[in-house]
């Protein structure tokens, strides 16, 4: 269980020698994306209130979990009470204010993220040595190829429907690559970046975390590619959050600091609306927008950037060619996506971890799929 401790401790070269050379599955928080590579077999990718089934169920099921740099935070166990009730908790993390705060540690450890993790690596090859190998973990890794097989994150692009967040996001990160650094700001699309970019290196992947700032990402993106100029710097963004920074273009404009941003323009603080649609039974308030007002594609013409639009899943390739190939200013596109998509799972606010739902038809998994309970 790895939080954004491992980043700022520059302990990633730790953590996999750790994790490969033991077989132990890792999960990476949302501050910890990149941490450990998601094309791994070993990586779960993201626990969490909108995190991979997968990973949300290696934690609940697990025997031992190893906390390393990450401080259990509520998105992360759901009900407190009902998280993860069977396993041993190792806890790693340099400040001691952090260990058993909100679960008590069964093995509390204050120290510094590399140097715990380097003397775990030189216990366990003088283990393994002696020991012929590391334990068989094949029925457990089996259970969870399973639950990834059959539980990934998923989403449904028609050809001639609307145009899905999600697809946006993926097709976005095909042509972008790995090396790409990606910046968010808060809500739904903060969400689906960390689910549809796979992060394989540290330091990729900059959001605001639990501080849950929207208008985080396009200065953040601005102060990425000033620090990293030889870098491609996206900002995904949200229509709502977008409107509270935007002003920073001008900055990038007069500076010629360039970075990419793509607003997911749902014409609704998505997330908000979610909550409201799902728990407050579709009474929304304060959550419409527009897609119209203001128009993306012109407001960045006013700063100085490149707007480009696409409205339909046919023109998501052709935009986002064009805005790669421009390196001289900024540029911003438009995604006027579903209005109606939701970010899911989903382990709702005050629920067990246990009654994630990985879907819009209500699915809650049991631990046999075949007993799940339709909501």
């Amino acid at each position: 269980y790895v939080g954004g401790g491992v980043i700022k401790a520059e302990a990633t070269k730790e953590l996999f020698q750790v994790a490969t050379g033991a077989e132990l599955p890792v999960v990476t928080t949302l501050m910890a994306r990149g941490a450990f590579p998601d094309e791994h077999e070993l990586c779960l990718e993201m626990p969490g209130m909108h995190g991979n089934y997968t990973a949300v169920m290696a934690m609940q099921r697990s025997d031992l979990l190893i906390a390393v740099g990450a401080r259990f935070d509520d998105r992360v166990t759901g009900k407190l009470d009902g998280f993860a009730p069977d396993a041993k908790i190792i806890h790693v993390d340099i400040d001691p204010a952090e260990i058993g705060k909100n679960r008590r540690a069964d093995v509390p450890i204050v120290g510094d993220c590399r140097d715990v993790l380097g003397t775990l690596l030189a216990e366990l090859t003088k283990r393994q040595e002696a020991e012929g190998g590391p334990p068989d973990r094949s029925p457990w890794l089996s259970q969870l190829k399973a639950w990834q097989e059959e539980f990934p994150y998923r989403y449904d692009q028609q050809p001639d429907g609307p145009l899905k967040p999600q697809y946006a996001i993926q097709r976005l990160h095909e042509a972008a690559g790995s090396d790409t650094i990606v910046v968010s700001g808060v809500g739904q699309h903060q969400m689906w970046a960390s689910q549809f970019w796979k992060f394989n290196r540290p330091r990729t992947w900059i959001n605001s975390g639990g501080l849950g700032t929207m208008g985080f990402a396009v200065p953040a993106a601005l102060g990425a590619a000033a620090g990293m100029p030889d870098k491609r710097v996206i900002a995904i963004d949200g229509d709502g959050c977008f409107q509270m920074t935007c002003q920073e273009l001008a900055t990038s404009t007069t500076e010629k600091i360039p970075f990419i941003t793509a607003i997911i323009n749902n014409a609704y603080l998505g997330m908000v609306r979610q909550w409201q649609e799902l728990f407050y039974k579709e009474r929304y308030s304060e959550v419409y927008l527009s897609y119209d007002t203001p128009d993306y594609v012109k407001l960045a013409e006013a700063y100085g950037a490149v707007g480009l639009r696409a409205e339909h899943p046919d023109e998501v390739e052709q935009v986002i060619e064009k805005a790669l190939s421009i390196t001289d200013r900024s540029v911003v596109i438009d995604f006027r996506v579903d209005s109606s998509e939701m970010c899911f799972p989903m382990v709702p606010a005050g629920a067990s971890n246990d009654e994630i739902i990985t879907g819009p038809e209500g699915l809650r998994p049991a631990d046999d799929p075949a007993e799940a309970p339709i909501a």
